[in-house]
């Protein structure tokens, strides 16, 4: 019997990368800038502008939830890996045993089919915890979403911008620094933000 009818790739690398997708970045330094920033003004158009990776990397609710992220990334994999190996073991050990004829035909029949639907959980597993994760991610995604939002409706009551754009690589070509806020987003956000209790590990 060839072992590679009962095994297939498992994608778990695939949920590593959504781990840190969301917004674990890793340059953790900040540029100093005025615990204000200037009025500025386009005739009658007010614009500001904030910069993405900074609250990616300041923001302590993106920094607590890629942390959650990460954990329940590294969860999965070794639950995952955990299974396949001990089917792995199991898969070689019924070789063995068949080589040296220790079954009968029957016996062998229903052990390899065992095997089988074994593998076939494992990919359901697998299938259903990355689904899990996938939606936990994009949750977390929306919630930031949702807060940055809220936050600016709320800030932009006495700043009375008409434009607050998001600066993130060059999606903007140039940006005077006089029309940046992230200072005052991220000092505000952070003042705002109350950590949630850690979710729950996923279920093995």
């Amino acid at each position: 019997m060839n072992k590679k009818k009962f095994f297939g790739t498992l994608a778990i690398a695939a949920m590593a990368t959504l781990a840190f997708s969301s917004c674990n970045k890793q340059n953790e330094q900040v540029e100093k800038k005025s615990e204000t920033a200037p009025k500025s003004e386009v005739g009658s158009l007010k614009i500001a502008y904030v910069e993405v990776d900074s609250i990616m990397t300041q923001y302590k609710f993106c920094k607590d939830y890629s942390l959650i992220l990460q954990k329940k990334g590294q969860n999965i994999q070794s639950t995952l890996a955990s299974k396949q190996q001990a089917l792995q073991a199991a898969a070689a050990n019924f070789q063995q045993k068949v080589q040296q004829n220790a079954y009968t035909r029957e016996q062998a029949e229903a052990i390899q089919a065992g095997l089988q639907k074994q593998n076939a959980d494992l990919q359901m597993l697998n299938q259903r915890l990355s689904n899990e994760f996938q939606v936990e991610t994009e949750k977390y995604n929306s919630a930031l979403r949702d807060s940055i939002r809220h936050f600016l409706n709320e800030y932009n009551k006495d700043k009375k911008y008409s434009l607050i754009l998001s600066k993130a690589g060059d999606n903007l070509l140039y940006a005077d620094k006089a029309f940046d806020i992230t200072n005052d987003v991220v000092a505000g956000l952070n003042k705002a933000y109350k950590p949630a209790k850690a979710l729950e590990t996923p279920k093995k």
